[in-house]
Parts: C-alpha cells; structure tokens; sequence
C-alpha cells in the first residue's frame, strides 16, 4: 500500500488563508521587516515570495536591501532602528548573511518579542522553558503536518534526524509539547537504522541527500522530510534536481505518510513566519490572539 502524500503547499496555502482571516478582524495592520543583504540569487527568491505573502494576507511589509560589502556595525544599526520602531511588529534578517558579517552577533540584535524566525537566544531560551515565545518557523511547520496526518500525537515515538540549532533542536521540544517521545540521533548515532526503525514520526533533517533508506523506516511511520539537497539529473547531464534527506520513491511502500521535496515542509516556512508576525504583533500591541491559528 502506497504511503499518502502530505501536502504542504495545500496546508500552507490554508493557513495563509487563516491567517488572513485573523488579520482582518484585527484592530491594527500587523507589519514585517526584512533585511536583505547582498544579491544572493536564492535569497532575493525567498525574500520576494516573503513579501509577497506578507501582503496577500492583509499585513504591511517593509524591505530594507542592503549591499553586499555593507559592514556589520551598519546592519547592525538597521535591525537596532527596527527594534525602536513602533510600527514593526516582526524583523527577519534574511540568512545566510556575506560571510564577513557574523550572523549570530546580528540575529542577536533583534529583539525578542519582534523574532519572527525565533532565533535569538531568549526565543530559544523560552522554548527550552516551555514559556510563551515566538518559536522557528520550519519545526513549527513540521509538527503541523504530522497532526495534520496522525492527528493527536500523544505517546508517539518521534526520531528527530539532526541536531541543527535552526531544526532539530527545537522541532525535538516542540514534539515533545505534543506529548511524544522523542530521540535525537544524528550521522553518528550508532545503530541508526535500528534508531530510525522504532520511530511513528521520524522528521530528516541532517542535510544528506537521500540518506535514510525505505527499509529503515517503521511501516506504516510518518516522515517528514526537512531536507532539500541539489544533487545531478540521473536522465539529464549537466542539470540538477531537488531531493530530500529520505529516499522518497521506495519509502512510499514503507511509510504510511510522507512529505515531498519539493512541496512538503518548505511551504511551511513562509506560512508559519506569517503567523509568528500575527503572534508578534498581538503580543506586542496586547491584542487577542486569533484562536483560528492554535494547532
């Protein structure tokens, strides 16, 4: 039996449509900042689609584009100025920064009630504690989709392949919010087909094209697969595909459901930072949070 197929783009795509509903009955506009430095092609894509989206849900988007040769004590006086302005409820420095910029002094520099990626160390900290906080995006959207295909996750085994400060660490405490066991394992993990094979809900996200095998997997087990790899066309020389952590072709006869790269998690993302900045700004202005974006 053919594992289901987890629809991201259509999930988002609703809670775009939530959040919409929620800003419209809102007293104010809720409003996100983006910082783009330089001219890295996949970011201005990201970005694009960010504002994009931003706007298609009723909020105000406002775009600060920064050269690539721009010094670290000047963004870091853009994100200072974004901190003290009123009118901006969200901030997102778009990653990853030139490499003479040090990403984490910047991030640092955003304040806490305005993180709408939950990167700083106090949105980590509040995580961690199991406080109210603004929390990252992509694990924020994997456990989405795993109640959207399991429903009620309590008392579920989930593996959490990778240990990244921006995925696998927090998706491990937001699963465990759920009420799930939860293992961490990582590309060193001994026995991690073993690992991997107990697990109801195993989130990939090692950043391995491919890596985990259908046999590895539990039957029947929910996969979602944070991973998005380049690698080469087996059929077209000289050009290249998107693919996951997970061999996604013959883990559809294993897992029950699954998620597609791409149009599975990546979606997401863009939709729970829309969220987090309607978070934000109720937070922040001492509005009602919506009770449509709860989940």
């Amino acid at each position: 039996m053919s594992a289901s197929i987890i629809d991201g783009k259509a999930y988002a795509a609703g809670l775009r449509g939530r959040i919409s509903d929620a800003v419209s009955a809102l007293p104010g506009q809720p409003t996100l900042a983006v910082v783009l430095v330089g001219e890295d092609p996949a970011s201005k894509v990201y970005v694009k689609n960010k504002i994009k989206f931003t706007i298609e849900t009723g909020m105000r988007s406002v775009e600060h584009k920064l050269p690539a040769n721009v010094s670290e004590d000047e963004v870091v006086e853009v994100v200072r100025a974004l901190n003290t302005d009123d009118e901006v409820d969200g901030i997102l420095v778009q990653l990853p920064l030139p490499k003479h910029l040090n990403e984490n002094r910047v991030i640092e520099e955003i304040h806490p009630d305005k993180d709408v990626d939950g990167l700083t160390e106090t949105s980590a900290g509040r995580l961690s504690l199991g406080k109210d906080g603004l929390r990252p995006c992509t694990p924020t959207g994997s456990v989405m989709l795993a109640k959207d295909a399991l429903g009620d996750l309590t008392g579920k085994n989930c593996v959490i392949l990778g240990r990244s400060i921006l995925v696998g660490k927090p998706a491990a405490m937001l699963f465990l919010e759920q009420n799930c066991t939860v293992t961490i394992a990582h590309s060193r993990t001994e026995n991690l087909s073993d690992v991997i094979g107990g697990a109801d809900i195993l989130v990939a996200a090692v950043g391995r094209p491919q890596m985990v095998q259908a046999e590895w997997l539990k039957p029947g087990a929910c996969v979602i697969d944070v991973g998005i790899n380049r690698i080469p066309h087996p059929d077209k020389p000289g050009k290249t595909y998107l693919v996951g952590d997970v061999d996604y072709k013959p883990s559809l006869d294993t897992a029950g459901s699954i998620t597609p790269v791409p149009g599975g998690v990546g979606p997401m993302t863009i939709a729970c930072l829309l969220r987090n900045t309607v978070l934000a700004a109720c937070m922040r202005r001492g509005w009602k949070a919506p009770d449509n974006l709860s989940f």
